[in-house]
């Protein structure tokens, strides 16, 4: 049952991806400003999605709210460098560097610091979608974009990590609803303060958004945040060493189906790294040793 949640998670971060890339290419304003709007208007669709499925119970620890402004202040410099990096680099490329550090930093984590077993299904797995983002790696692509495919590379593993480390600790702490809801009232209220600062030194214009930009962050913030909580979840039962490469490989092949759908072809190269990458789901489960 909570391999299905995982499964339902890919597909919700499958679309955030492509949503993200959609709001960019409409809001036509600045990166930082895509970044606060984004996450205030997502984080207030979520927490209410939240709320229903918590039964509108609030909850609340010390360490809880470190954990949720750790998390906080990671998803800001992730957004950013988000967009940034889909400024040089296509749908597929951006999820396989996404997901590769989504996967990788979880991955040792969980066999480093909390005993979860090495087995041959889960090396060869890591391996073969290293390869697959190997062959992702083009001739002639922005120089200067190269320092944001590393953050969003960090940034979101680093997230895996966050969710690792709240999942695992032993001081008191709120349910994993409890603490998605908190994760998204302190977004709204850092990503709230950013834009009022931005407004208040008139060094960025800020501009309303359109319906169909305000659409778009709210359908991303409701599956950013109900993904984050499946996970957060499916921690309690699932290895990260097994979960995190899961949602690696699932999350490359969605974003690729989505490009085939929104009518941008990604490369040969592209398709036979989601190939490699979907292989490498097979291997984690039916070569167990």
């Amino acid at each position: 049952m909570y391999y299905n949640y995982i499964i339902l998670s890919v597909l919700m971060f499958g679309g955030c991806f492509l949503i993200k890339d959609i709001y960019r290419k409409k809001r036509n304003t600045t990166d930082i400003i895509m970044t606060f709007e984004s996450m205030f208007i997502g984080s207030v669709a979520g927490l209410l999605v939240l709320f229903i499925i918590n039964g509108f119970k609030f909850e609340f620890s010390l360490f809880t709210f470190i954990m949720v402004l750790l998390t906080t202040l990671n998803n800001l410099a992730f957004n950013y460098c988000s967009f940034k990096a889909l400024k040089s680099i296509n749908l597929s490329v951006f999820s396989l560097f996404t997901m590769l550090g989504g996967m990788l930093l979880p991955f040792f984590q969980g066999i480093l610091f909390y005993n979860e077993g090495i087995t041959l299904g889960k090396i060869l797995c890591v391996i073969l979608i290293g390869f697959s983002l190997l062959l992702t790696i083009k001739k002639g692509e922005k120089k200067s974009g190269y320092i944001y495919y590393l953050g969003i590379f960090i940034l979101n593993g680093l997230s895996g990590v966050l969710a690792n480390l709240f999942s695992e600790a032993t001081f008191e702490k709120t349910s994993a609803a409890g603490y998605s809801i908190l994760l998204a009232i302190v977004s709204i209220i850092v990503s709230f303060i950013a834009l009022v600062i931005i407004y208040l030194s008139k060094k960025e214009q800020l501009t309303k958004p359109n319906l169909s930009s305000t659409t778009l962050c709210i359908t991303n913030g409701i599956l950013d945040k109900v993904a984050n909580y499946l996970l957060v979840f499916a921690l309690i039962y699932v290895d990260a060493s097994i979960q995190y490469p899961m949602v690696t490989g699932g999350v490359m092949i969605v974003s690729t189906i989505s490009s085939f759908l929104m009518g941008i072809k990604p490369s040969k190269k592209e398709v036979v790294a989601v190939l490699i990458a979907f292989i490498a789901m097979l291997v984690l489960f039916f070569v167990p040793i």
